[in-house]
């Protein structure tokens, strides 16, 4: 998969796998958050950034190296999961140990038995990271859909009859954890992986040297992205973390399919390609625009339909999210330009830039937060500054690609901004229709929802917008191979 239409073929058939999955969790996670409240949710949210700050150091850094890496053996497998495993191990017990001190900080005794087992999905993790390692390389994305669709249908269910029955917390602890053991015994099957008892700690040191600066990135993205919970969960109740937090995921549901569609097909593409600059261009360019095109307007609809999407599918207990959804929705429109320069970087074996980058990126961040609340006494001022540092990111991020393959930030922008352009139209006009409708929440979310479709549809076609042109291209001969 190297040309751009082999690219462009491969994101259109991931992002499809991705929002089929991701729309199935979407559903069940809308009928657990009508069945508990928001406080059980702010409690999750806690153990949640201390379990990931945790699984960081197993699923980065080895996995990408697998990926990245144009020579792996088939022992590479074995040694990165035995490491992982031990690991694990270390990690599980520091999070056992560490979980009443937690509960004290955060004054939530209710939360250290609930961590302890949410911990325990870092085992499966350490396989699961490997699987999906050899899988990527494959670019066998149909065996991720099998394993997830399977896993959030069995997981989700669990929860929803577990919260049904009065369980609260508990409801989300279970749910969270089984989908990771679930994807992980699927993937058993599907990714014949085929694992010995060896580690050659030569072949670990090579991987290593790669990953270690990505695992120390990750790191620092994980920490950055959930240290604004981490005020609000100490400055505030447990229900206004459980509002942000809710009001953060809305958006991050579609980044998630987006940014691991791109993640998924370009890395192992791009890197394929790495002593050709000229190519990794073109491939960085096809995805941008792609991703781009497709996630701007979801995110400006997003944000336009907020309230009225709130009280429909969450009733109105939740309403106080709808300012935390609209500023992530903003926030998180541009991860898709900001993944497609990272993972360039990456495939250019430039993993020291990557961590530079990231380490001024959340320098300024952290003063942003500081600056917010030491002057702002308000959890929406905290949200606000992830929305301003995204911005400044944006030149950050493009910065060292005109360099490395020749694609300036102004390049960037310039494919882009039509499909931006179209979006702020779109979204003005869906949020003018939603303040002149005299119909209830319902039906004026259904309006606003088809009015905004059909003017950001025919406005691409009336411009010829040029990823649009090529999803259609390469529908068409998609169908043309077939029909052969």
């Amino acid at each position: 998969m190297s040309s751009s239409n082999s690219i462009s073929k491969g994101i259109f058939w991931k992002l499809l796998e991705r929002f089929g999955v991701q729309g199935v969790q979407f559903i069940m996670q809308i009928i657990l958050a009508r069945l508990l409240d928001p406080g059980h949710y702010g409690v999750l949210s806690i153990m949640i950034i201390f379990t990931s700050l945790a699984n960081v150091f197993i699923q980065n850094g080895f996995n990408t190296s697998l990926i990245q890496n144009k020579d792996v053996k088939e022992d590479d497998y074995s040694s990165v999961f035995w490491v992982s495993l031990g690991v694990a191990s270390v990690l599980y017990a520091a999070v056992f140990f560490g979980a009443p001190l937690i509960a004290e900080f955060y004054e939530m005794p209710s939360l250290v038995e609930p961590m302890r087992v949410l911990a325990l999905m870092l085992f499966p993790g350490a396989l699961n990271s490997v699987q999906l390692a050899k899988i990527s390389r494959e670019m066998n994305f149909k065996k991720v859909f099998t394993s997830n669709i399977v896993a959030i249908l069995v997981s989700g269910i669990a929860g929803i009859i577990i919260a049904y029955l009065g369980g609260g917390l508990w409801a989300l602890v279970v749910q969270t954890m089984l989908n990771v053991f679930i994807a992980c015994i699927v993937m058993t099957f599907t990714s014949k992986l085929k694992l010995r008892f060896c580690c050659n700690f030569s072949r670990i040191k090579v991987l290593f040297g790669f990953g270690w600066k990505l695992l120390v990135s990750s790191l620092l993205e994980t920490l950055y992205q959930d240290l604004r919970s981490l005020v609000i969960g100490k400055k505030y109740d447990e229900s206004t973390l459980g509002y942000y937090n809710r009001g953060k995921q809305f958006p991050q549901f579609i980044i998630y399919a987006v940014n691991g569609t791109v993640q998924s097909v370009m890395l192992p593409a791009m890197a394929s390609q790495q002593d050709e600059k000229g190519k990794v261009k073109d491939l960085m360019r096809t995805s941008m625009m792609l991703s781009s095109y497709i996630i701007f307007p979801i995110m400006a609809g997003l944000a336009a339909i907020a309230a009225p999407m709130v009280s429909v599918l969450l009733t109105d207990k939740w309403l106080p999210c709808v300012p935390y959804l609209q500023i992530y929705c903003f926030s998180l429109a541009f991860n898709p330009v900001h993944t497609c320069n990272l993972q360039a970087i990456n495939a250019m074996g430039r993993s020291d830039i990557f961590l530079k980058l990231e380490i001024i990126k959340k320098s300024y961040g952290i003063v942003a937060l500081i600056i917010a609340v030491a002057f702002f006494d308000s959890p929406i001022a905290i949200a606000m500054t992830g929305a301003i540092s995204t911005a400044i990111s944006c030149f950050v991020n493009a910065f060292p690609n005109k360099k490395l393959i020749g694609y300036s930030y102004f390049e960037q922008m310039k494919d882009i901004l039509p499909s931006f352009v179209l979006s702020v139209i779109m979204l003005v006009a869906v949020m003018a229709i939603g303040s002149v409708l005299p119909f209830g929440p319902f039906l004026t979310m259904i309006i606003q929802i088809v009015c905004g479709m059909a003017i950001y549809v025919i406005a691409s076609l009336i411009i010829r917008i040029k990823p649009l042109m090529l999803m259609l291209n390469t529908l068409k001969k998609s169908k043309k191979k077939d029909a052969v």
